[in-house]
């Protein structure tokens, strides 16, 4: 693959992921609030909580953290997962009457899965830059560092990059310990329903 060609479709997957999992998912969190819609509100609630790894994923990559190529494939596998556990949240939310809100987010949480599942499988082949001898595998891992920077330049120019990368780690740390949590521990006492017994 040409370098301008990986160029092109490292900055869609960062215009498309902008869009699917912060832009849309914001609008339908402010909309189901104001339309009092309780299944959407906790669905997304949950979705910003596992998302929230591909946060961690940009601060890793702002520190040149190879450990962002894995954790940008996981959060993708998890986004589909978190949207469609709920046993309760999915009955809730078909039971509902149909409504603008109900169809923009049922149409959402598909093109989100849809976008997430096609992204894994895009994105496979760069977990092998984790691993690279070289920094960041050369040109071919480096094309996934340009947005991260950009986000730096606008939002933490006065940052350096290892200490973003030691905030992701941080992160990651803690997201680390909240899955486990849910894992082994929450899980098995609720399973698939999202309300706490």
């Amino acid at each position: 693959m040409s370098q301008d060609l990986l160029h092109s479709l490292v900055w869609m997957d960062y215009r498309l992921a902008v869009l699917f999992t912060v832009s849309l998912p914001i609008v339908l969190l402010v909309w189901a609030f104001f339309r009092n819609m309780e299944a959407i509100q906790r669905l997304l609630i949950i979705y910003w909580r596992v998302s929230s790894l591909l946060a961690i994923t940009v601060y890793l990559m702002i520190g040149e953290i190879r450990l962002g190529f894995i954790t940008g494939v996981v959060a993708r596998i998890l986004i589909p997962v978190g949207l469609w556990l709920w046993i309760d949240l999915n009955e809730e939310i078909e039971d509902a009457p149909s409504a603008p809100l109900k169809l923009a987010f049922t149409s959402w949480r598909w093109a989100t899965s849809v976008y997430c599942i096609l992204g894994v499988i895009a994105t496979i082949p760069f977990i092998r830059c984790t691993f690279s001898t070289e920094l960041f595998g050369g040109p071919y891992c480096q094309a996934w560092l340009e947005a991260p920077w950009l986000y730096r330049a606008y939002f933490h120019a006065s940052q350096s990059p290892g200490f973003l990368g030691f905030l992701g780690i941080i992160g990651l740390v803690i997201y680390s310990l909240c899955l486990a949590y849910f894992v082994l521990i929450r899980f098995g006492k609720q399973g698939r329903s999202a309300i706490q017994r």
